[in-house]
């Protein structure tokens, strides 16, 4: 990525500077990639953020490939400043507040930006997890998908679970390694510890909290569908992948180009771990949406979300569903095609939105926001709708 200069601007070195501190602090003997020193250069880093300085540092045992596409960085949206200067927020928000927090449990800690509608009542309101893609953040992902502005249009509390740099220095979701694929563990029990903490402060319905998110975001939303199947009243994945498709890098990279080589061996290493879970199939209504000219995550990756869905809601119900499809065009101009399945008795628990002509870019989004394309339908009010139709959701 290229930053445009300023002249009156002194350059210089933020990883030089960083590298320093650490270096400087393990001279001391002092180890700074676990415990107590390891929050202190963790702050470091954080103070550099929130002056706009930062540059990832990956530690040592963190892999540094690149499972994603680059985004920019845009201004929070709601007015509320650089993420990271807003102190810690005890107890209920404020209606309309978009506020920082952060989670933590044995698998770490992790920043989460929370968004509570202006008409918020005291009545319990259903909540959307959105999870960004790859160098996203909240705030961008927030001003992209204007989920912010449909929460107060429906009534819903969002939340913005944000990846760490020192997790992934590309700030993707670890969607890819098999440790991060397993309930109870890693960041799916990061996301669902934010979740709940949310659903606890702010009184929210139990039936009525989704996940959605794009690309790596997609990819983990599935697999919180797919690990935390009571928690999740639905799931939405645009460009994203199906559960198991990777266990590592390289069949990430596989996966992402429309092929399966790592998930017959995650698929059977996951089910393993998960069987004391669960007895039976728990089916999760899925909604997906992807461009067919996506060259970063392969179309193909589409349907075998929708497959795995298919498969456990037939399983659940005995018999296979009945699928119909649309086509359309957005006001954009993008021509769509819809396909809608439903059980027998005709609630539609399915559906998947091929974007005609669109890349790897979140359908009918908003400018402001990075990786987002205005010409298709809109997937985040498609979303919704879906999302609070389904009969798990009940009624506000």
């Amino acid at each position: 990525m290229n930053y445009p200069s300023k002249s009156h601007v002194l350059p210089f070195d933020v990883t030089s500077i960083t590298d320093t501190i650490e270096r400087a602090l393990a001279s001391a003997g002092l180890d700074t990639s676990a415990g107590p020193m390891r929050r202190v250069t963790d702050t470091i880093r954080r103070a550099l953020s929130s002056s706009g300085l930062s540059a990832p540092m990956p530690s040592a045992d963190i892999d540094t490939s690149f499972i994603d596409v680059e985004a920019r960085v845009v201004r929070d949206p709601q007015g509320a400043g650089h993420p990271g200067l807003e102190p810690p927020v005890i107890g209920r928000e404020a209606p309309g507040a978009f506020v920082t927090r952060e989670f933590s449990n044995q698998a770490g800690t992790r920043a989460y930006k929370l968004y509570v509608p202006a008409g918020a009542s005291d009545s319990p309101m259903p909540m959307v997890v959105m999870l960004h893609g790859c160098t996203q953040s909240a705030e961008d992902f927030a001003a992209g998908t204007r989920m912010n502005r449909l929460a107060e249009e429906h009534g819903f509390l969002v939340v913005y679970p944000e990846q760490a740099a020192h997790a992934n220095p590309s700030k993707c979701w670890n969607w890819f390694r098999a440790q991060d694929q397993v309930r109870d563990q890693g960041e799916p029990s990061l996301i669902a510890g934010i979740v709940r903490d949310v659903a606890s402060r702010h009184g929210a319905d139990p039936r009525r909290i989704f996940v959605a998110g794009l690309s790596a975001g997609a990819a983990m939303a599935v697999v919180m569908g797919e690990t935390y199947p009571e928690l999740f009243a639905g799931v939405g994945a645009h460009s994203g992948l199906a559960y198991g498709s990777a266990h590592d890098i390289p069949s990430a990279m596989v996966a992402m180009k429309g092929g399966r080589s790592g998930m017959a061996h995650l698929q059977a290493a996951s089910v393993a771990a998960q069987a004391p879970r669960r007895k039976a199939v728990q089916a999760v209504p899925t909604i997906v949406f992807h461009g067919d000219r996506d060259h970063t995550v392969q179309h193909a990756n589409a349907a075998q979300i929708i497959q795995q869905a298919s498969d456990a809601h037939a399983t659940e119900a005995g018999a296979a569903l009945q699928a119909r499809v649309e086509q359309g065009t957005a006001p954009g101009g993008r021509n769509y095609s819809r396909t809608v399945q439903a059980g027998a008795n005709g609630q539609p628990c399915m559906e998947s939105w091929t974007v005609h002509g669109a890349g790897h870019a979140w359908s009918g989004g908003d400018a402001s926001g990075s990786y987002t394309d205005g010409k298709g339908p809109d997937a985040s009010s498609e979303m919704v709708r879906f999302f609070l139709a389904q009969p798990r959701a009940g009624s506000a």
